[in-house]
């Protein structure tokens, strides 16, 4: 017997992908902050100081023929492990930042077809928050259930989607940049034999956001070899756009053909609006399989040495 395992196992957030110019969107519904005048806020930009509430407006608008109920909830953002991207927390999740002091005046909303509906909301900044950038959503989470694939025909997966608008609130009080490049290492692969294919090193590195504000890193790459020539020096591109207060990101890029035959270092250099930081790891390049036949050939050697001695010693 099929049942539904997961509701929100999948749970599609619009918001990840959302270009900064435009509103919250999945082509069949859109979160934005509602217009107070001409222009039109692509997110809410917020400031307060603790122990004082905001009040704000958020509108949803159904761009589908059918009516649509959403349920609206405030959640905190976090950094994905996998690339750093921007992602919230789910309804069920605990929330500790703006996803718990953000309280929508309905929590439940229908959407006419082809309409929109605002709903106002506080955001009520607790008298002990921290200073600096807190990062959220309001999410308008489709009450709906699209039925997802079966797994071995036994079990199946329940999908639903959610579309938010992203909330950076700027909490009163001194704010301190930090960034830091931590645990960096280094897996080599290279051909069996040398100048038979091209080499590989792979370098893991955990890029950490040790203050309290949004930071938009760069990360320059770097290694010098024996007698500090330098073989490598290049920006890299698999950065998150954006690195929230606290989060910690692993990333991993692929040095292609670094050196099958070399001792050198591997430096990382992070920077950001008044913060960096930088790590690094030594590496030792070394043809295992033509060193391990040298090696082979040099105790036969000696042996065959060490034999005729012997031999040549007897009376």
């Amino acid at each position: 017997m099929r049942k539904l395992s997961a509701l929100l196992l999948a749970v599609v957030l619009a918001l990840l992908a959302a270009p900064a110019a435009h509103a919250a969107d999945n082509g069949n519904w859109s979160v934005f902050p509602a217009s107070s005048g001409a222009a039109q806020r692509p997110y809410f930009y917020l400031s307060a100081n603790p122990g004082t509430t905001l009040d704000d407006k958020v509108t949803v608008a159904n761009k589908t023929s059918a009516p649509l109920t959403f349920r609206l909830y405030g959640a905190d953002a976090y950094n994905t492990e996998r690339d750093g991207g921007f992602a919230v927390r789910t309804e069920k999740e605990r929330q500790t930042g703006v996803g718990a002091w953000t309280k929508p005046a309905r929590s439940t909303v229908t959407v006419p077809a082809r309409s929109s509906v605002t709903v106002p909301f506080t955001l009520a900044v607790p008298p002990d928050a921290e200073p600096g950038d807190h990062v959220g959503a309001l999410v308008a989470l489709d009450d709906r259930v699209a039925p997802g694939p079966a797994a071995n025909g036994k079990v199946a997966v329940g999908i639903q989607q959610a579309v938010g608008a992203r909330v950076y609130l700027r909490v009163g009080g001194p704010t301190v940049p930090a960034l830091a490049v931590e645990n960096v290492s280094l897996s080599q692969h290279r051909p069996l034999v040398p100048g038979a294919g091209e080499s590989r090193t792979d370098i893991t590195y955990t890029l950490h956001n040790r203050g309290n504000v949004t930071l938009n890193p760069a990360v320059r790459l770097s290694a010098t070899g024996l007698f500090g020539r330098t073989l490598l020096g290049r920006g890299l591109t698999k950065v998150p756009s954006e690195l929230l207060p606290g989060q910690r990101v692993t990333l991993t890029e692929a040095w292609r053909g670094s050196p099958q035959l070399d001792w050198g270092d591997v430096k990382l250099t992070a920077t950001a609006k008044g913060a960096s930081g930088s790590g690094g790891a030594s590496f030792l390049a070394l043809p295992w399989l033509a060193l391990a036949i040298l090696l082979a050939a040099a105790l036969a050697f000696t042996a065959h040495r060490v034999l005729r001695r012997r031999a040549a010693a007897r009376p």
